[in-house]
């Protein structure tokens, strides 16, 4: 891409100096129409000049996006092959040695919360290619949208910290009608977050409510916040926080993209606020809700 640009960067000015060339020799062999020529002239190097940058703006875009996919491919190459090392190395020991009840059963939890962070990582490729699709609809239903948030909360609770605490304030009996497996996604993929970018074992907060028409889900955390300059780019598909060179947590770049695109199918918004005195918090509003 770099060559690419380089070579862009002759061409374009290899074809203002031969403009300006034909142009002088114009005016030299044609003197009376000279204002005409300068007139003219001007005009279509300006629009020349915005088209090279228009052009220029979108090589380095596309390049941008290029790097950003070689980024999630690799990213989900580690992110599979992780858990799977993981569970391998786990079903080995437990076939290899003989270890009591209490030591299986560590082991097979572990096994079985990396195996589910695999099943959460294709759930989000899967979800993200759909979502691609403009023609594809997400089938919806009415459902308990209270029973979902906790179920989700009870089962992060489980695989993070012993000591991290999600706290909820979840306001019951709320029925949603919308794709459940979706929605199912957003919640998981904002709390989730919420806990990569905390500090360890930090405070979660998690709350569920209905507000005038509205219905309201909040996700805080106290890590180190968003910048305000990238709170619009977050949503953006591949995008992470940060550079590659400093980047420490992991992940695809997939799960606020899918967030945003499955609750604009819901008609519903998301915004990013500053958390006080540290940390972001995540606002997703169900508008003009009824249930």
């Amino acid at each position: 891409m770099r060559r690419a640009l380089f070579w862009f960067y002759v061409l374009a000015f290899y074809a203002i100096c031969q403009l300006f060339a034909w142009g002088y020799m114009f005016i030299k062999y044609v003197p009376d129409r000279k204002g005409m020529v300068i007139g003219e002239g001007m005009i279509f190097i300006l629009i020349f000049i915005l088209g090279i940058i228009r052009l220029k703006n979108h090589l380095e875009k596309e390049r941008n996006y290029s790097q950003q996919q070689n980024n999630f491919l690799l990213s989900v190459t580690h992110e599979l092959k992780s858990p799977l090392a993981s569970v391998k190395l786990y079903l080995q020991t437990i076939l290899k040695r003989d270890l009591d009840r209490e030591q299986q059963k560590s082991f097979l939890s572990n096994s079985l919360k990396d195996i589910e962070r695999l099943d959460y990582l294709v759930e989000n490729v899967l979800l993200a290619t759909k979502l691609e699709n403009r023609s594809f609809n997400l089938p919806k239903e009415d459902f308990d949208f209270s029973s979902l948030v906790n179920d989700v909360l009870d089962r992060l609770q489980k695989n993070s910290c012993k000591t991290e605490m999600i706290r909820s304030e979840i306001e019951p009996n709320i029925t949603l009608h919308a794709d459940k497996f979706a929605i199912t996604n957003v919640v998981n993929n904002l709390v989730e977050n919420a806990i990569k970018y905390s500090p360890p074992c930090a405070t979660v907060e998690v709350k569920l409510s209905k507000r005038d028409n509205d219905l309201l889900l909040t996700v805080a955390d106290h890590g180190e916040g968003i910048a305000d300059e990238e709170k619009r780019l977050i949503f953006n598909k591949f995008y992470r926080v940060g550079n590659e060179s400093t980047r420490k947590t992991k992940g695809t770049g997939l799960g606020l993209y899918i967030v945003k695109t499955v609750l604009q199918k819901h008609n519903a918004t998301i915004k990013v606020k500053d958390n006080v005195p540290s940390g972001s918090i995540f606002e997703v509003i169900f508008e003009n809700y009824a249930g």
